[in-house]
């Protein structure tokens, strides 16, 4: 009987940091759960989906055994979640058995054998490794995860285009209505990379990184990318196909641009939102010299109507948008200003930052 013992925090941790990947329902039933791994007083957690590996190694006492052994993740962290964070809670592998003790409660878990458990080939020839601040990464998803598709056919597209090359680090999502694009100079020269990063890593990503200073480690192979940072590894497969050319879509010379506070344009928006329709989700914008005006209606024939006073003196222009795609680029930004340039009413807009050229979103118009 190996024992392992550490306070419930630091368990429920380490468990949580790999058990985002984990999915509800599964073909194959090993996958629900995690790897346990303990070397003398290492222990490592492994989790995967076949496609993405995640594993974290925490310092954690016991006796000087080793064992290995899978049990169902979502189970395990419910029943650490139900007891005190300081209590002590203690762990034992049997041969097919895993017991969980803490304080005067007592758990009995069902175990797979670790050698079954499918974790995902490495690629043998990744390339030089770059590292970045972990909250510039973390950043640079924020500004354009929400432009991914969701389950389209050009599965190119269920994820985030990855570009480095010399100090420049550039992130660009599209699902074919807008487009988003972030990029950060870094204090590092980098090899060239460019990768399709998939939905569900990019989201994982974003959870799991810390705003702070420290490094995230990165290498890429032809179809598999590895990420190291604060004690992790995560490999994943990446999306094969070709990417739009995103240079193309990002409009250049529009004649109109206004600068307008990002906060007062957001609540405009999200309040003309209430009266879309549930499928269209169309706003009409008029914009004219000092003005501008936002409308929407819906099929019960309800309409809302905002004004917000700008400092403009282009054309006057009638578009209309999907007033999500709006919506989001500007709840997932924290500047004070924006800049928001048009052409006329069947052109795509660039909302961009001032003084600030990393940052570009185009969305396009929709009739209305």
């Amino acid at each position: 009987m190996i024992v392992l013992k550490a306070p419930q925090d630091k368990v429920l941790g380490a468990l949580q940091a790999v058990a985002g990947i984990v999915e509800r329902r599964h073909t194959l039933p090993i996958l629900a759960n995690v790897l346990i791994r303990k070397t003398g007083a290492q222990v490592e957690f492994t989790t995967s989906d076949l496609e993405i590996q995640v594993r974290t190694t925490a310092e954690l006492d016991g006796d000087a055994g080793n064992f290995s052994t899978s049990v169902g993740a979502r189970k395990l962290i419910d029943i650490l979640r139900s007891l005190p964070a300081e209590q002590v809670v203690a762990l034992s592998a049997t041969q097919n058995k895993l017991t969980l003790t803490g304080g005067k409660s007592r758990f009995t878990l069902q175990t797979l054998p670790a050698e079954d458990f499918p974790l995902v080939q490495e690629a043998a020839d990744f390339g030089p490794s770059f590292s970045v601040p972990q909250k510039t990464l973390k950043s640079l998803i924020g500004q354009v995860h929400f432009a991914m598709a969701v389950h389209d056919i050009r599965y190119y597209l269920n994820g985030i285009l990855f570009v480095a090359e010399g100090q420049q680090l550039t992130l660009v999502a599209t699902d074919g209505h807008r487009l988003a694009l972030a990029s950060a100079t870094l204090d590092v020269e980098m090899p060239r990379q460019e990768v399709i990063l998939p939905r569900k890593t990019v989201l994982e990503l974003q959870r799991l990184l810390k705003d702070e200073d420290t490094p995230i480690e990165m290498r890429f192979a032809g179809n598999q990318a590895k990420f190291s940072f604060s004690g992790m590894e995560f490999v994943t497969k990446l999306v094969e196909g070709k990417f739009p050319d995103y240079n193309r879509v990002i409009p250049k010379n529009h004649k109109n641009s206004v600068t307008l506070g990002r906060a007062p344009l957001l609540a405009s928006l999200q309040r003309a939102a209430i009266l879309t329709s549930e499928k269209f989700k169309g706003v009409r914008i008029n914009i004219e010299p000092g003005l501008l005006r936002i409308a929407s209606s819906n099929a019960e024939q309800e309409e809302a109507k905002e004004e917000l006073e700008i400092d403009y003196a282009g054309d006057t222009i009638e578009i209309g948008f999907n007033v999500t795609y709006l919506v989001d680029a500007l709840a997932n930004m924290n500047q004070d200003m924006v800049k928001v340039e048009l052409q006329d009413a069947n052109s795509s807009a660039l909302i961009t930052i001032p003084d600030d050229n990393g940052f570009k979103y185009v969305v396009m118009p929709m009739r209305i």
